[in-house]
Order: structure tokens, then C-alpha cells, then sequence
């Protein structure tokens, strides 16, 4: 079967076209026991959280041993669909809530991602470092970046510098006011034509953005 994620990006491997393939049905069989995903989206799982995850990979493409951190993971997403696509990038999926990481755990092991740490704790209690935070609308940014700022390390292997990337929806202006013009915020419906993606956006803020923003008011 063909997954939704060879349509926008036709150069996958036999083996990762699989993944994305057993993808629903994984979180389909996981959300029966723990629900992760709304009973009313699973089946909308290829476009509104298979595709949706995958618009970091529009947005920029990690280089061979980047360390990505997945804050508020829930059940793997964005995390595991980006693992999939970069299979030489190392992603720690983080929840507080343990039974959701059961659930990214055991969809990892499914798929063999062997680039992918499951925890469950709070970002606040993580002292290893990475060069990318990734989220999805987990919660007011300003906040997001207070309890994750110390994750990101100073030094930068990518082209696109440090930083925290996120999922977000709907009219941003108030809450990305704090971090002045250094934020880049980018329409999802620039890549990808289905209608949920019409009010669906990618911010990215580099680790310095708050700091440089605040000296500026």
C-alpha cells in the first residue's frame, strides 16, 4: 500500500515507503488500548498527522548525526515520521505521560527505528543537549521556550542555526509578538495542497531569538 508521504516526496526507499505504509494501521491498534489520537481523526491519520509531521521536512532537511528532541511527543508524532525520513538523525521522543510513550515506543520497535529514544519525563529534568526542539502545538510558546531553552546546544552542524521548530495553527501574531522579527513563520499549504493545511504554519526561532528580541524592545 501506498502512504500518503510518497505523493510529496516520490525519492523514499522501498523501506521507508513500508514504514510510512503501517503507519495507521500501528496507531489504529495502539489508540484501541491508549488513546493518543482523537477517535473521530484517526482516519484522517495520513493527512492530518502522518503529512502534517512530515512538513518539517519541507521546512529544512537534518543533517547525518543532527539530535532532534520531540517535547509533548504524545504518541511519536512529529517525532516518528521524521525518524523514518531521516534515518541517520538521532530523536528522543519526550512525554510526561508514561502511557503515551509506551505507545511510541512499541510503534518504534515496530518499525525498527534504531535512531529513536523513547522517555517519559518532563523536559525541565533533561540535561542532555540537542540542536533541535520540535513540537506540535504543544502549548503557548513563550512558555515552550522557557521550560525547553536549555536542551538546544550552542553549537550548530546545519545550516539552519539552533533552534526550536514547531507545529502550530491559526493567527500567531499575538503570541510571537515577544520574539520580535527573527521568528520565520511558513505556510504548511506552500507544500502541501489538502484543505487542512490551509491555516497550518511551521515557526522556527533560533536558540538566540528570545534573548536578542527582548534587548530590542
Amino acid at each position: 500500500m501506498i502512504s500518503i508521504a510518497d505523493k510529496y516526496f516520490p525519492s523514499l526507499t522501498p523501506f521507508q515507503s513500508d514504514q510510512y505504509s503501517r503507519l495507521q494501521e500501528l496507531y489504529s491498534e495502539w489508540n484501541e488500548k491508549i488513546n493518543v489520537i482523537s477517535r473521530k481523526d484517526i482516519e484522517n491519520f495520513e493527512i492530518n498527522h502522518l503529512l502534517h509531521s512530515l512538513a518539517i521536512a519541507r521546512f529544512t532537511v537534518f543533517a547525518p548525526g543532527t539530535r532532534v528532541i520531540d517535547v509533548g511527543t504524545g504518541g511519536g508524532l512529529p517525532g516518528i515520521p521524521l525518524a523514518i525520513m531521516f534515518p541517520q538523525v538521532h530523536f528522543t521522543l519526550l512525554d510526561s505521560i508514561a502511557k503515551k510513550i509506551k505507545v511510541a515506543s512499541a510503534i518504534s520497535s515496530s518499525l525498527e527505528l534504531r535512531n529513536v529514544k523513547c522517555v517519559a519525563g518532563r523536559s525541565e529534568e533533561i540535561h542532555d543537549k540537542f540542536d533541535f526542539v520540535i513540537c506540535r502545538a504543544v502549548t503557548e510558546m513563550n512558555r515552550f521556550v522557557e521550560i525547553t531553552r536549555h536542551l538546544i546546544s550552542p553549537s550548530s552542524k546545519n545550516l539552519l542555526p539552533n533552534g526550536f521548530i514547531c507545529l502550530k495553527g491559526g493567527d500567531l501574531t499575538e503570541e510571537m509578538a515577544p520574539f520580535g522579527n527573527i521568528t520565520t513563520i511558513t505556510d504548511i499549504s506552500n507544500w502541501f495542497t489538502e484543505p487542512f493545511f490551509e491555516t497550518k504554519k511551521i515557526i522556527y526561532l533560533p536558540l538566540l531569538g528570545k534573548k536578542n528580541s527582548q534587548q530590542s524592545v
